[in-house]
């Protein structure tokens, strides 16, 4: 008598209880997925994935504690034979490039069909060379071309306190620098961003995910609690 197909072991990090729990509900549906563990932050997840060694383990992008390619690597030594896919908000190349260097299979924007997801989970699970993405051609051809000049540290500094609409003096204040220096540094960000405000800059590097956006940010409030045209049987 044939022995059943084991069943894929997913596991699900997002910061959204919300969203995991309709997660686990739409892949439970499926005859050959089974969720095998669940967090809600990177140190939680770390501790879950070493135990369960789960085959696929679908990652949020923006789970608080260590950035997502710093918890990509604590996965790969924690549990080397895991294939991780990405599921994120933001469509930016800077952030894509990094975890496709770190070793994900995927990137999977959340307004994703139910279909999208499953499908990319076994296709993952089941082709050891496939990677799968769902993001704009634009990104995709910047992560895969040469690597655009970045931020400095510091020029990343200014700018996360900009985003928290701190004026220029604050800024300086904040990190002991003169406000000259600040206004240098805020000049050379709106040249390599292409922006021709602030606000623009802000904009464009939460959209190439070079800064956390701030949960007031519109995009941020957007993606409270978005599921994945779920929980529905799927089709496929």
């Amino acid at each position: 008598m044939n022995q059943p197909e084991p069943r894929i072991r997913v596991a699900l990090v997002d910061d959204h209880a919300l969203f995991r729990e309709g997660l686990h509900e739409l892949l439970e549906m499926q005859e050959d997925l089974e969720v095998v563990g669940q967090a809600g932050d990177s140190v939680s997840a770390l501790a879950m994935i070493a135990e369960q060694q789960p085959d696929i383990i679908l990652l949020d992008v923006e789970i608080p504690g260590a950035e997502a390619p710093d918890t990509v690597a604590g996965i790969r030594l924690r549990s080397p034979r895991s294939q991780i896919i990405i599921l994120s908000m933001y469509d930016g190349s800077q952030l894509l490039r990094r975890l496709l260097a770190a070793g994900v299979r995927g990137y999977l924007l959340k307004s994703v069909h139910r279909e999208e997801l499953i499908s990319a989970i076994r296709s993952v699970h089941g082709e050891p060379d496939r990677i799968v993405l769902t993001v704009s051609r634009e990104s995709l051809a910047q992560a895969q071309g040469p690597a655009p000049g970045v931020l400095s540290d510091r020029e990343l500094q200014i700018l996360e306190l900009a985003a928290e609409a701190l004026s220029n003096s604050q800024i300086a204040t904040r990190l002991a620098l003169t406000e000259a220096t600040v206004k240098r540094h805020l000049r050379n960000i709106f040249v390599k961003l292409g922006a021709v405000s602030r606000i623009d800059a802000v904009n464009k590097a939460v959209a190439a995910a070079l800064i956390a956006p701030r949960r007031d940010h519109p995009a941020s409030r957007s993606s409270q609690g978005r599921l994945p045209s779920g929980p529905q049987p799927s089709r496929t």
